[in-house]
């Protein structure tokens, strides 16, 4: 508990799911967190109250990563909301989490999903850590979001599988880029989570099942099991810890 006081930390999509555990638990270690939306003004409101009556600091700020400009409006906000809580300008924690993954083999795939696919899971993250540099202060942590399937043959999930594979390699190549300052850049990588974006895959008891029976303990990922390890990689004892793809699938595959 307050191992990340003094800290600002963003979550993109952090309205719901993976992104709305991840904000909740860097606001209980001591962060003030941007809580980033894209288009769920209310859900991501209702994570800050959730977090400020915890005990915690978070505002909102929302942009739709489909957009050309989304990384700068979104800065714009994040820039202007610190100065009006009276915080320090910069930036020490960016989780690039936000992300569109319905379900699609190539057959099924259009030119539009995959284009919007790339735009949002791929290049959003880019632009996001581009300009989040400019503000990010010596020693920050940045945590990308990927996913198992870039291990794994996935096909029906195939457009979204490549999009993942391109942040695995963005964050090789960042890490190496930003080591000069003490910035450490990771991925995690979640398998199956109870979340919205796969809710569709476990409409019956036993298709729930089935996508339990992908890790070793028989479950689903929740977004607290993976809000820890991004928690741990954005600490201090992480400091030594950069470049890495970390599964935090519950041994799915293995």
């Amino acid at each position: 508990m307050g191992a990340l006081k003094g800290r600002t930390a963003l979550v993109t999509g952090a309205s719901r799911g993976i992104g709305r555990g991840v904000a909740q638990r860097l606001a209980a270690d001591g962060a003030t967190v941007a809580v980033h939306y894209g288009g769920n003004e209310d859900a991501a409101l209702g994570v800050v109250d959730e977090i400020r009556e915890a005990g915690g600091a978070a505002f909102a700020v929302g942009a739709d990563l489909r957009r050309p400009d989304a990384a700068r409006v979104l800065y714009r906000e994040f820039d202007a909301a610190l100065v009006e809580l009276g915080v320090g300008p910069g930036l020490d924690i960016l989780v690039n989490n936000a992300a569109i993954g319905p379900l699609g083999d190539i057959e099924a795939a259009t030119e539009e999903h995959f284009d919007e696919m790339f735009t949002v899971n791929a290049r959003g993250p880019f632009f996001l850590t581009k300009y989040g540099l400019e503000r990010m202060r010596e020693g920050g942590r940045i945590v990308n979001v990927s996913s198992a399937v870039t291990r794994t043959a996935f096909p029906e999930s195939i457009a979204y599988s490549m999009s993942k594979g391109a942040v695995d390699v963005f964050t090789l190549a960042l890490a190496k880029h930003v080591g000069s300052r003490g910035i450490t850049v990771n991925t995690v990588a979640p398998g199956f989570v109870e979340t919205d974006m796969n809710a569709a895959l476990r409409q019956s008891p036993e298709a729930a099942a089935g996508l339990a029976a992908y890790s070793v303990f028989n479950r689903m990922g929740r977004p607290a099991d993976i809000a820890d390890a991004v928690a741990f990689l954005v600490s201090e004892e992480a400091r030594w810890i950069t470049g890495q793809w970390i599964s935090v699938s519950g041994g799915s595959g293995l």
